[in-house]
């Protein structure tokens, strides 16, 4: 690829990683602040409440990607990617702000809310522009390759929120953590979105956008997305058994290993980050491999692995014992997820013409992970209080199938034309020349 196509492709995983860095440290930080916002009692209700803020959030999103989808196909993918990065920043802001329960009582659980409110408008939205950029900006040939820093940057974003929390578990204590010390990330996060809101500013529009005429008044409406409702339930039944597995082995990684496997929290942490940095690296490794292969054999080792793997895995990390076999259990969970996750971004974006292409990615995937991939840690974490953790394992597992269905009968899409795509013709998978 050429020096362009570099530049949009970093510019664009920069604020990716802006955004999913906001989103993920709520969930790494969610064992310091718990009882900042909740009456003293049991950790595991403690947690349950941040979580249920945490899918809250999730709930959003499908408003988010509705509205900025809708935005990125009638103003363009800049303008979606703009503000997907604001509102993020207020998010950020308003939870570094948030006052204690201490302070005032279920005032500051209010503020939280909020502000998970506007992080799931601003990553519903956030997604679908990014994956839509993405796949729109790169070699056609590279399609999987490019697609694939979504989630290098998604990860990259996690990997630095964990480092933070590295950092911070080891200059400070535990109680100032508890105390003060968690709002230093979310202080971060507000200064990042400052950086790349600048940066985006400045970016260039997809020439697969600009020279796009179809659509009319049409573009980016539910009208418009209903004449593609296949593919619409496609993304939504394909996203299901990634989603699932994604929050599984990332975002509930760190509290399972140290609130159910009994590692140590600096542990927990420790383990997660380097897991995530060797998944970051698979990434385009995958996704290269996709332009060569193809996506769907990606897509179904996935999903063979996630089914059939998820239950020993997530046994054998509860009776670990010890960063190492810790980690050699995390990291063949993640390389089996990142049969999906390398290019996810890339399928769903492919499935639809430009006139829909963002609201096609951005709603139905919003919706998906309204109902699985938010849900995923509060699942969890309710199966573990009814004293039935090992229900969870076979949930992820089922969902793994019920993707696995999909994927084997699912078209193709490596060699799609995303500039001959018709919108009025859901049918018209045009192969690239």
């Amino acid at each position: 690829m050429g020096r362009e196509h570099w530049k949009r492709i970093w510019i664009a995983s920069a604020g990716n990683m802006v955004e999913w860095y906001d989103w993920f440290v709520y969930a790494s930080f969610a064992t310091y602040f718990a009882g900042a916002f909740f009456p003293d009692g049991n950790p595991t209700a403690q947690l349950m409440n941040t979580a249920g803020i945490f899918a809250v959030g999730f709930f959003m999103r499908p408003v988010g990607g509705w509205l900025l989808g809708r935005v990125g196909d009638r103003k363009g993918r800049k303008a979606a990617l703009t503000l997907t990065v604001m509102l993020m920043s207020a998010s950020a802001i308003l939870i570094t702000i948030a006052p204690t329960y201490a302070v005032a009582g279920y005032g500051g659980a209010f503020v939280l809310l909020v502000a998970r409110l506007l992080q799931g408008l601003s990553v519903g939205g956030e997604y679908a522009a990014s994956a839509t950029y993405l796949t729109e900006a790169s070699d056609p040939r590279r399609r999987g390759f490019a697609s694939s820093f979504q989630y290098v940057s998604m990860t990259a974003g996690q990997i630095v929120g964990l480092g933070l929390q590295i950092v911070l578990q080891r200059t400070m204590s535990d109680d100032a953590l508890h105390s003060y010390g968690w709002r230093i990330p979310f202080v971060v996060g507000a200064l990042g979105a400052a950086v790349v809101f600048y940066l985006r500013r400045n970016m260039l529009e997809t020439e697969v956008y600009e020279a796009d005429e179809s659509g009319g008044e049409e573009r980016g409406t539910l009208r418009a997305l209903w004449q593609h409702k296949r593919e619409a339930f496609l993304v939504i039944a394909l996203t299901m058994g990634g989603t699932v597995a994604y929050y599984t082995y990332t975002t509930y990684l760190t509290k399972y290993l140290s609130n159910s496997a009994g590692l140590s929290k600096q542990t927990a942490t420790l383990v997660s980050f380097t897991a995530l940095i060797v998944f970051a690296c698979l990434q385009p490794l995958a996704g290269r491999l996709s332009d060569r292969i193809g996506r769907r054999p990606l897509l179904i080792t996935f999903a063979v692995g996630s089914t059939f793997l998820t239950v020993p895995i997530m046994t054998m990390l509860k009776h670990a014992g010890s960063y190492w076999p810790a980690l050699g259990l995390s990291l063949l969970a993640l390389v089996v997820v990142t049969g999906y996750t390398s290019i996810n971004a890339c399928v769903k974006a492919e499935l639809f013409p430009t006139g829909i292409r963002a609201l096609g990615v951005a709603l139905p995937y919003a919706i998906a992970n309204a109902l699985f991939g938010g849900t995923a840690e509060y699942v969890a974490l309710w199966f573990k209080n009814a004293g039935a953790e090992s229900g969870f394992y076979w949930y992820v597992a089922g969902c793994a199938a019920v993707s696995l269905v999909v994927y084997v009968t699912m078209p193709e899409t490596r060699d799609l034309d995303l500039t001959r795509m018709k919108d009025t013709d859901p049918t018209s998978l045009t192969p690239a020349s």
